[in-house]
């Protein structure tokens, strides 16, 4: 039987010890991370986020005897794949992932690389001199050509689709040209704490479609509360004003006098006679003929009146259903709360 390592052994107990003391683990993939930059991210992370480099079969050994003291953590191991690094924090796994994504940075191919997406080159200007620069740029196959004491692309053109391999040609061309088509970073796989395992897709929430959830539910949560009646700080200004224009509407069309529906009755009233009389001309006299000649455009009726009132009052709330994120979680607070 083979005997271990105790070098190796060490690693692994050291890795383990991690696992356990750090209150969130995480694996991200820093395939194709040239050393310099690295060494810019963990300055970048340093007193945030720790970075632990190790072969794989150490880690996931790391990982099932840790998971005796962290049920759970042994889930890990179906993300670590290719060149990975386990990450080190106390901060949740979905700022974590915000600060590892804020890594992500553009690099130049060297060639070999698979296109993340179509590389184009556009026409104009290149900063060259005439030289042996354009036979590189053609071999690559790029439209330059010399003009005006100048090298120049003289049309745009995808040089590689997603998808397909990067020439070295290219790659060298890009770089002289400062293009830089790769994106590397530290890409969080997937992250543990409390027992829980999130997967990368789990991770990657847009902030806006987030903002915009709580704000309809804040909406839909005051229609709801709005038309069931549910008292609350929010809900009784607007309960109070749709009580009130649904009295003033009952009273005006039961005839209920009032300081407040006199007015409006008397109109309609006016509004009735006048379409009545114009319908018999013949039994009218002088007078009334004359008022209907000489009659205004009908002024607004109670109903009018009431529909108008309805439009400001959806134009008000309109601009109240307008929410930021913490005055929506507030009002949910507060309806249910």
């Amino acid at each position: 039987m083979r005997e271990v390592s105790p070098k190796k052994v060490e690693m692994v107990a050291a890795l383990v010890d991690a696992f356990v003391n750090s209150p969130v683990i995480g694996v991200a993939r820093v395939e194709g991370i040239p050393a310099p930059q690295m060494q810019q991210m963990r300055a970048g992370l340093r007193g945030k986020v720790g970075l632990v480099v190790s072969k794989n079969r150490f880690i996931n050994m790391a990982l099932v005897e840790a998971s005796s003291k962290k049920k759970g953590l042994e889930k890990l191991s179906k993300v670590v794949d290719g060149q990975t690094a386990m990450v080190l924090s106390d901060i949740n796994p979905f700022r974590l992932f915000k600060e590892l994504e804020s890594t992500m940075t553009s690099a130049p191919a060297k060639g070999g690389e698979i296109a993340p997406s179509d590389i184009m080159v556009r026409a104009g200007d290149t900063p060259f001199k005439p030289g042996p620069i354009v036979g590189d740029l053609q071999k690559a196959g790029i439209p330059a050509s010399i003009e005006g004491g100048k090298v120049v692309i003289k049309k745009d053109k995808v040089l590689v689709r997603a998808g397909d391999k990067i020439s070295k040609d290219i790659a060298n061309a890009l770089t002289r040209l400062e293009i830089y088509p790769l994106t590397v970073g530290l890409d969080l796989k997937g992250a543990y704490e409390d027992g829980v395992f999130y997967e990368r897709s789990s991770l990657a929430i847009d902030d806006e479609e987030y903002l915009h959830n709580i704000q309809e539910a804040a909406r839909q949560s005051l229609n709801l509360a709005v038309f069931i009646a549910y008292p609350s700080p929010i809900t009784i200004p607007i309960l109070l004003s749709k009580a009130s224009r649904e009295a003033f509407s009952l009273a005006i069309n039961s005839g209920f006098p009032t300081k407040e529906t006199m007015e409006f009755m008397l109109l309609k009233a006016n509004a009735e006679m006048l379409s009545l009389a114009s319908a018999v001309p013949d039994a009218l006299d002088d007078e009334l003929k004359e008022r209907l000649s000489v009659s205004p455009p009908p002024e607004k009726g109670p109903e009018e009146e009431e529909k108008a009132d309805d439009e400001e009052g959806e134009k008000k709330e309109d601009k109240k259903k307008e929410v930021s994120e913490d005055e929506a979680a507030s009002g949910l607070g507060q309806l249910f709360g």
